[in-house]
């Protein structure tokens, strides 16, 4: 290498071990795991309904038959315990640690399934919260899983580079809202994955519409859906729209999302099987 090196194979002209055999952070699975697709879900901000679309996507993936598991990578603000009405701790054995089943038999872990108080906060700096999301790869014994969903926290930070370098993500799917702004912020995100060469699969649009309970017809609360527009402008090849739901809302302040009916992302989950 170089001294002069700016650790940026595409622009150099060198001919170095690290331009032609690229170091690889790719961290490995715990052996008795056989993770077969990653998907990460992230979002540009926060409150866009991130843990949503990953809870969705899970239940969507678990009743076409597939063995489905969600690392909740949002270690600050864990949302997935929560959605599915877990409260059992996540516990380990001589192989490593366990992953906690939903009722329909979702493999999932979340530091909230180790704490002894799902209220208690986790002070903790970056590196230590990204070696955290890296042994949720390394340490949990996840068995045999066809779709494994990874909820990011939001922006472009610690946890999503680790995510993106540490473990095989084949693709992730953009979760955002209507207003104008997100499309700054998507673009990111989209930025981010073209940058690790990581494919982006589909934009979802949270709280895209609200249908009145009257006469049917759907309201844009929060103005008009550019999400078109986006998808578009950055090549994304699939879109998909959640309305505003008081019924889903309900059922995740419940904890039984997996009781859910809603067909909003029925096409991406039929998508994501081809």
């Amino acid at each position: 290498m170089s001294e002069s090196c700016n650790h940026n194979c595409e622009t150099c002209g060198a001919d170095c071990p690290s331009r032609n055999q690229p170091e690889s952070f790719l961290a490995p699975a715990n052996e008795h795991s056989h993770v077969k697709k990653v998907i990460g879900v992230v979002s540009g901000k926060g409150g866009v309904g991130k843990s949503l679309v990953t809870s969705l996507l899970a239940v969507a993936m678990r009743r076409k038959g597939y063995d489905t598991a969600v690392l909740d990578a949002d270690v600050t603000g864990p949302s997935i315990p929560r959605m599915f009405g877990l409260r059992t701790s996540a516990f380990g054995d001589e192989r490593g640690i366990l992953p906690v089943e939903t009722t329909n038999g979702i493999k999932t872990i979340s530091v909230n399934l180790l704490m002894e108080d799902e209220t208690d906060p986790v002070v903790w700096r970056g590196p230590v919260i990204a070696g955290t999301v890296k042994q949720f790869w390394t340490d949990v014994v996840w068995g045999d899983v066809d779709f494994m969903f990874v909820d990011m926290p939001p922006g472009t930070g610690d946890v999503p580079l680790t995510v993106f370098q540490s473990l095989p993500v084949d693709g992730i799917i953009i979760v955002a809202s209507p207003q104008e702004l997100v499309g700054m912020i998507v673009s990111k995100a989209v930025k981010m994955a073209q940058m690790m060469n990581i494919p982006v699969l589909a934009l979802v649009e949270n709280m895209s519409y609200i249908k009145c309970p009257d006469c049917g017809r759907k309201i844009s609360v929060f103005g008009e859906s550019h999400a078109d527009e986006i998808a578009g402008r950055f090549s994304i090849p699939f879109v998909a729209r959640i309305p505003i739901d008081p019924e889903l809302a309900a059922l995740c302040d419940a904890g039984r999302i997996e009781a859910n009916q809603g067909l909003w992302l029925a096409d991406l989950a039929d998508e994501l099987a081809k």
